[in-house]
């Protein structure tokens, strides 16, 4: 599924977001901390997160490998919260279904608010995405060419959805994380940035650790072993100590290949085409 990289048109008056990570390095007498202003990091891929619950980033993203890189300044991200954008005294942002119905449906003057105030800071041609379970299936394409992109905007979506109107007028792309609902976009959201910012330069340790991984080549990966040589009466295959670099990577081949015929016969199938 191609991503549409068009982003809609910008608005300066916006409530200051909430960004994470290095910043640029600038003149000036006063400290900055890593969580004011609109500061830009230069080259990073930049993500824009529209949601109810910003306190809930980085979460799981300011970890391990992803962490380490939105720290070293390969990655920014910077939450904007639906709740500022809000209408009347209690900055209302959904209103009942038009037609009526179950449930609340999120609010198109206040989404197109927040969208038009994530665009000022988000890179030129990014895709805006909106997290819903009616949208394609995510997968290992989608997360490559994400991850190509100068960064991208996501909704996270709550409630019984998003006014379909902001959708057509700003060409957001729908994407599901899988064939279930969730309560909010959030949790997917987090999964799509890890598995596209994993493949961007330098945030893995080994750059061959992306390529040779499922998914990757249209296979499910091979079976895995390390130390100790044998474990509960079970040994490490002979071939995969053989030294023999050569039958080592005839035999992951073929194991890949059983393992995606027999768990994943919609994988094979599409590989045969």
């Amino acid at each position: 599924m191609a991503l549409n990289m068009s982003i809609p048109p910008t608005s300066p008056d916006h409530p200051p977001a909430r960004s994470h990570g290095r910043k640029l390095a600038t003149v000036s007498a006063q400290p900055r901390d890593l969580m004011d202003g609109p500061q830009r990091l230069a080259r990073a891929w930049r993500v824009q997160v529209i949601t109810l619950l910003p306190q809930s980033f980085p979460g799981i993203l300011g970890e391990s490998l992803t962490g380490r890189a939105l720290q070293d300044g390969l990655w920014e991200l910077e939450t904007h919260d639906l709740r500022e954008f809000g209408v009347g005294k209690h900055r209302n942002v959904d209103d009942t279904p038009a037609g009526g119905g179950a449930g609340m449906v999120l609010r198109a003057d206040v989404m197109g608010a927040a969208i038009e105030a994530a665009q000022t800071t988000a890179a030129p041609g990014s895709p805006l995405i909106y997290l819903s379970p009616r949208g394609a299936r995510f997968d290992q394409a989608m997360a490559q060419e994400l991850a190509l992109a100068p960064g991208m905007t996501l909704i996270c979506g709550r409630f019984e959805g998003l006014d379909e109107r902001v959708i057509q007028h700003y060409g957001a792309v729908e994407i599901s994380l899988g064939d279930f609902v969730m309560t909010g976009g959030e949790i997917a959201a987090q999964a799509m940035i890890d598995a596209a910012l994993r493949l961007r330069p330098g945030v893995l340790g080994n750059a061959e650790s992306a390529v040779e991984e499922s998914h990757s080549s249209g296979l499910l990966e091979h079976p895995q072993y390390t130390r100790p040589a044998e474990w509960q009466g079970l040994s490490i295959p002979d071939v995969l100590t053989s030294g023999n670099h050569g039958e080592i990577a005839k035999w992951r081949q073929a194991q890949a290949e059983e393992i995606t015929q027999q768990r994943r016969p919609d994988m094979w199938e599409k590989r045969g085409k």
